[in-house]
């Protein structure tokens, strides 16, 4: 109870801050579980949209019951343009890894943040302040840089696909707050509903072998369905691009992943950068905390 009543008492700062780094934190290993499963890009999406769809329902279900319903219909236009932009962003993203270098999109998702907060600026008047100007373009460089020998490698259209994917999250964190009021997770389950369904038409095979029949579902559970619902909630209490910027703790956290499991030697851009990225996020995020 001591500890429900301490989360009640943090201020719209802390909470969104806390929801962002903790969904970040779930998604990091994403990359390392897509390069273990090895499986057919649209077997891939198909299972990354029905699993979550399924697990988050059911628990929706419990909670709201019938009223699950009502809270999606109560979401309106909002929701419509939540749905259709989480759904694109999740089919955009799988695609895009699977098409050109994970570098490569991670670039075009590290994009993220300062589209957010151009949106932002300019639909919901919600002005950036300059620390987190300089955060953005701090952050922004530093993943260029770590990326850099790897952008002439890529296909242009899993590259396109990746900033499809920047562009995606950057409209959805500006849809959810500016809908700050409403519960928009009903509509992202019913946006993993459509990749779902969407995916369908192209799934070559439904079939889970060996290690894949426990390790799909776990990254769909860990690293899909539980940041997707923080992730939703976290743009109501602080700004779009502040919650995206979390996006690019993935950029230094996912290869050390990758190289702690299947031991593929990060390069030293990637640590020189990555070190870069983390302390901006971290001076960042103290010093938002400290003002709020």
């Amino acid at each position: 109870m001591e500890r429900i009543k301490s989360l009640k008492n943090l201020s719209d700062q802390q909470k969104g801050s806390l929801l962002a780094f903790i969904a970040i934190m779930f998604i990091t290993p994403d990359s390392l579980f897509i390069r273990l499963s090895g499986i057919e890009t649209w077997s891939l999406v198909f299972y990354r949209g029905a699993i979550p769809f399924l697990v988050v329902l059911f628990i929706m279900l419990l909670i709201y019951k019938l009223n699950f319903f009502k809270i999606l219909k109560l979401s309106g236009l909002h929701g419509l343009i939540y749905i259709s932009t989480f759904a694109v962003t999740n089919i955009a993203f799988v695609v895009s890894v699977q098409n050109t270098n994970v570098a490569n999109t991670l670039v075009m998702i590290a994009m993220a943040p300062m589209l957010s907060a151009i949106l932002g600026a300019f639909f919901l008047k919600e002005m950036p302040d300059k620390k987190t100007w300089i955060a953005i373009a701090v952050t922004f460089i530093a993943a260029v840089y770590i990326f850099y020998d790897s952008l002439q490698l890529g296909n242009i259209f899993g590259d396109m696909l990746g900033l499809v994917t920047a562009l995606g999250l950057a409209m959805g964190a500006v849809t959810i707050r500016s809908a700050k009021k409403k519960n928009l997770v009903p509509a992202a389950v019913v946006g993993k509903m459509l990749v779902a369904i969407f995916a369908m038409f192209f799934v070559e095979t439904y079939l889970l072998v060996e290690r894949n029949l426990w390790l799909v579902p776990l990254m769909c559970i860990m690293c899909v369905a539980i940041p997707f619902v923080l992730v939703t909630i976290a743009p109501r209490f602080i700004p779009a691009e502040e919650v995206n910027l979390f996006f690019l703790l993935e950029t230094i956290i996912g290869p050390f992943w990758v190289w702690l499991v299947i031991k593929e030697q990060p390069s030293l851009e990637t640590l020189q950068g990555g070190i870069i990225i983390i302390l901006t996020i971290a001076i960042h995020s103290f010093l938002k905390l400290k003002n709020s």
